[in-house]
């Protein structure tokens, strides 16, 4: 019985050790054809390094003000009678936009205008008789501040009437009505908001360190996701000549056309005011860039030096500056000349074999403009 066990044993032993070095077999040729593989070499788009020169800016986040904005208001107490205006709609300087009761004054302004006929009439026979010497100078003065009284008097009236018939001060776009017909006003009290759209004022602040670099008539480019891929144009108008002391900044404001009055008075934009000074720069494709936290990089394709030739990619780091459309300014890391990647370099690796074809590669641009944009 325990011879059967111990051959049994030793048969089992046997067959272990021959499945073993069988399977050792297998992994010392899997791992031999491993180091003989060669991948394939992939295929890629490049580029070559080009120097260009950029336009200097400086930029900031600005609001957009109407060069003439204004809240209309009632400048005499009085009941409304009429409005005469739409809301939303545009209207001119002097355009009347609302009527007050001025029946009171109507009333009055007949009789204030007989007082001056009257006094003129006194006024032109004390004339008469003091050239003839029958009356005083004293009585002729007193005739002559009696006309100038009556005078002042149904003046005093008209204006009331002028004031209580509420006109555009200049033209431009209404706002929304904020009376109502019948309503009795207070003074002061809104009516409707006027704003000119066409220009507008461009505010925004600097640094204080960028003083001396800002001046009237400077260019400036403004963006707004109101009007997404049309910057506009415009200058530098005035920079206020305080610093403001909270933030140790310049105030600067721009004028810009608004042509469609497409932009309104409150939006945010971002803005680059152009300086003269140009900046040299090595422009590369920010799709050529491998960014990564410890720092980015980007294959350059060199010729290889081994027996079978072809071209292999060698990993730069980069350190990268301003970012213009597609493009990306690098200030260390390349020469001017170098062939780049362009795209897909998430899946390239140093040493790596490649092969040119540059039949679909994108056409890169400062300013792009997507056809779906």
């Amino acid at each position: 019985m325990k011879k059967r066990i111990f051959f049994a044993l030793a048969g089992l032993i046997v067959v272990i050790a021959v499945l073993g070095g069988v399977k050792a077999l297998q992994i010392r040729a899997m791992i031999a054809q491993g180091k003989k593989f060669v991948p394939p070499p992939e295929t890629i788009t490049t580029s070559l390094v080009k120097a260009d020169s950029w336009e200097t800016t400086l930029t900031s986040v600005g609001t957009l003000n109407a060069v003439q904005g204004v809240t209309v208001a009632a400048e005499l107490a009085g009941k409304v009678v009429r409005i005469e205006f739409e809301p939303g709609t545009a209207v001119k300087k002097g355009d009347i936009l609302l009527r007050q009761d001025t029946s009171s004054e109507e009333a009055q302004l007949p009789g204030a205008l007989s007082q001056v006929n009257l006094y003129l009439t006194n006024l032109e026979r004390a004339d008469q008789l003091f050239t003839k010497g029958i009356i005083s100078r004293s009585d002729r003065d007193l005739a002559v501040a009696n006309a100038g009284q009556a005078e002042a008097q149904a003046a005093n009236i008209r204006a009331t009437i002028a004031k209580k018939t509420i006109r555009a001060p200049f033209s431009g776009h209404l706002g929304i009505r904020q009376v109502n017909l019948g309503q009795i006003l207070r003074e002061g009290d809104p009516i409707v908001t006027l704003q000119s759209l066409d220009p507008v004022y461009v505010d925004f602040t600097l640094p204080q360190q960028q003083f001396r670099q800002v001046r009237s008539g400077l260019p400036i480019r403004i963006t707004s996701d109101a009007l997404p891929g049309e910057p506009l144009s415009g200058r530098v108008t005035t920079i206020n000549p305080k610093v403001e002391t909270e933030t140790r900044s310049i105030r600067v404001q721009a004028t810009l056309a608004n042509r469609g009055e497409r932009l309104r008075p409150g939006m945010f934009v971002n803005v680059a005011v152009g300086l003269p000074a140009r900046q040299q720069i090595l422009a590369v494709p920010a799709t050529a860039v491998l960014y990564a936290p410890y720092s980015d990089s980007v294959f350059i394709v060199e010729e290889s030096k081994d027996a079978k030739g072809g071209k292999i990619l060698r990993q730069q780091f980069v350190r990268l500056g301003e970012k213009r459309g597609d493009f990306v300014a690098v200030s260390t890391g390349l020469k001017e000349g170098e062939t780049i990647v362009t795209t897909g370099v998430f899946k390239l690796r140093n040493g790596q074999s490649v092969v040119v074809d540059n039949k679909l590669a994108p056409d890169f641009q400062q300013a792009p403009r997507p056809d779906n944009n």
